[in-house]
């Protein structure tokens, strides 16, 4: 068939043509049914030469085989918010409760870590294939068998008496919280209708970003209140309503399940290397990193094993990939999950830093570190609810990419503020900056979110949906890891720097240590009493002091971070307002 030459006799404009090759895919479209005419009005010359653009415009609409309009899906959100917040709740809650549970069990520091490391370590493995866990299973099976997993795991953490016990249970607690975050989330991409995702993600938003900073307040409140053990029982009653929930009300639609031959090789290759991965994030910095032999070995064998995993996933050889990365081809997608690293990177490692400063520098109780992170959380609360009205409807409000930048601007002014408090701030500094950097939050994460699930189709909601929760469990880690080792090695620096002033005939230390032997003798010591005391009181002055400065670098290395990250909002594209029906289930 000639399509120029149809082209020519129905438009009649024969020179506006220029003889070219079709390709035999856009004639196949008219051929295979489409109106003649139709078909014509699609080859315009700005079309002429772009043929992936004609082949978009004469193709058939892809159909989206989602059920429409579930009912009850705020009770299923509901269902879902609370497993997801139970999950994110306790990669924090048990953090304050660790030398309790050291004391408990006979454990040491660094062997009661685990339960904490242990956790995330199965977390991250199962998150990327939770899509494929979805297929297999349905997502209303595998959801269900997850919470049930995380109840019984719970339980099975409370009442564990020995340090092997707790860690085993929490494998499998990290294991069946996977789902909790990434197949909720994309299950509320399907079942609400497009012009509704910007609440209903900021809504699924607040558990996420708010449980780790009460986590740390809630677990300190129950430890001292109770026993280590109840921070593992109270999610058994979350759990259950989540349970209730979920199969009462979700459904799959017709032809989800997917049984596929299973991609082992990609699945050994995922475990062993995202696993030594996330034990390297964990361990390093204990380990002095790669001066240990054994972590030299687990950085190699996961170097390997990533690598040769994304080769073999993206390769045409493998038919049913356990990951699909192809999902990335979508640019929104790519440019918002690189953004959830570095956002993963200031929400875990800010929350591992600030109870760490405020109570060795500042001398805040845990209760009182906890009171100081709660209006932070608020805020970031009330701004991600107001993310997602202005980012809900047809035509949002407002473009994602401005809110984005907003919070990035937000965020920076927090971390200068923080970067440069002093041993003298009190707790309102501190509020402050958290208040700020709680806002900030929320003008981050639900942007985002949206901008990452606007172009997609629901049938790879549950892909991007796992790649997006394991960049910022990853991130997380990277800042943990990075952090923790960042402070210790510019405590020792600024300690060095400050001793070399620190000597007999320096006319500061002299008056200050002076002073001090002073009000040693006057309240009752003997001169060698006082001047021993006073050198050792100074000693401390200089280390907190050395603290200090090293928490101000860490705040300024997160902010460093988010602005070299931050031209990647660019590459999001601009917002369309929508038409047409919306893929809901």
């Amino acid at each position: 068939m000639n399509l120029w030459a149809a082209g020519d006799h129905h438009r009649g404009v024969k020179s506006r043509w220029r003889r070219a090759r079709v390709r035999r895919s856009l004639c196949a479209a008219v051929l295979a049914g489409q109106e003649l005419t139709a078909a014509l009005r699609a080859l315009t010359p700005t079309t002429l030469f772009d043929s992936d653009d004609v082949a978009s415009q004469l193709a058939p609409a892809p159909v989206d085989n989602s059920d429409q309009g579930v009912p009850y899906r705020w009770l299923i959100l509901l269902g879902l918010i609370t497993a997801a917040m139970m999950e994110v709740l306790d990669t924090t809650i048990i953090n304050v409760s660790l030398p309790q549970m050291a004391g408990n069990l006979g454990a040491t520091t660094e062997e009661i870590a685990w339960v904490s490391t242990s956790y995330i370590l199965a977390n991250v493995v199962v998150l990327p294939m939770t899509a494929f866990f979805t297929e297999r299973f349905g997502r209303r099976n595998y959801l269900t068998f997850s919470i049930l997993l995380f109840i019984v795991a719970s339980f099975l953490c409370g009442t564990s008496h020995s340090l092997s016990e707790l860690v085993v249970w929490r494998l499998l607690q990290g294991a069946g919280g996977a789902a909790l975050l990434s197949t909720a989330q994309a299950t509320i991409r399907q079942i609400f209708p497009r012009e509704q995702q910007g609440m209903v993600q900021a809504i699924f938003l607040l558990g996420i970003i708010v449980a780790p900073t009460l986590g740390p307040t809630l677990g300190g409140w129950i430890t001292d209140n109770y026993t280590w053990n109840w921070c593992f029982f109270i999610n058994i009653p979350i759990g259950i309503l989540s349970t209730f929930l979920v199969t009462s009300f979700l459904k799959d639609p017709e032809g989800a399940r997917r049984i596929d031959p299973v991609d082992w090789l990609g699945i050994a290759l995922l475990i062993v290397g995202i696993g030594s991965l996330q034990y390297v994030l964990e361990e390093g910095n204990r380990n002095d990193w790669f001066a240990d032999d054994f972590i030299l070995q687990l950085s190699l064998v996961s170097a390997i094993c990533l690598v040769t995993m994304v080769w073999w996933e993206l390769t045409p050889r493998n038919k049913h990939p356990v990951i699909n990365f192809r999902v990335l081809h979508n640019r929104d997608l790519s440019a918002s999950i690189f953004l959830f690293v570095v956002l993963g990177f200031g929400l875990y490692g800010g929350t591992f830093l600030f109870p760490l400063f405020t109570q060795g520098v500042l001398g805040f109780t845990p209760t009182e570190t906890g009171l100081t992170m709660l209006p932070g959380g608020l805020a970031t609360a009330v701004m991600a609810v107001v993310c997602g009205k202005l980012l809900s409807g047809r035509t949002p409000l407002v473009d994602a990419r401005y809110l984005i930048i907003a919070g990035v601007v937000a965020f920076s002014v927090s971390m200068w503020i923080l970067g440069h408090l002093t041993t003298a701030a009190g707790e309102g500094d501190a509020r402050i900056a958290l208040i700020v950097r709680g806002a900030a939050m929320g003008l981050l994460f639900t942007p985002i979110n949206n901008a990452a699930f606007g172009s997609l189709k629901s049938s790879e909601a549950q892909q991007a949906s796992g790649l997006i929760n394991l960049s910022r469990q990853l991130g997380g880690s990277f800042g943990i890891a990075v952090l923790s080792t960042y402070l210790t090695r510019h405590v020792q620096y600024h300690r060095a720097d400050l001793a070399t002033n620190f000597f007999a005939g320096n006319p500061a230390f002299d008056q200050r240590y002076a002073g001090t032997v002073a009000n040693l003798v006057a309240h009752g010591s003997s001169i060698l009493q006082a001047q021993q005391t006073a050198y050792a009181l100074l000693d401390l002055t200089l280390q907190k002091q050395a603290s200090m400065l090293a928490y101000n670098d860490s705040w300024l290395l997160i902010l460093l971070c988010f602005l070299c990250v931050a031209p990647a909002v660019l590459v999001l594209r601009k917002p369309t307002a929508m038409s047409g029906p919306v893929d809901a289930h």
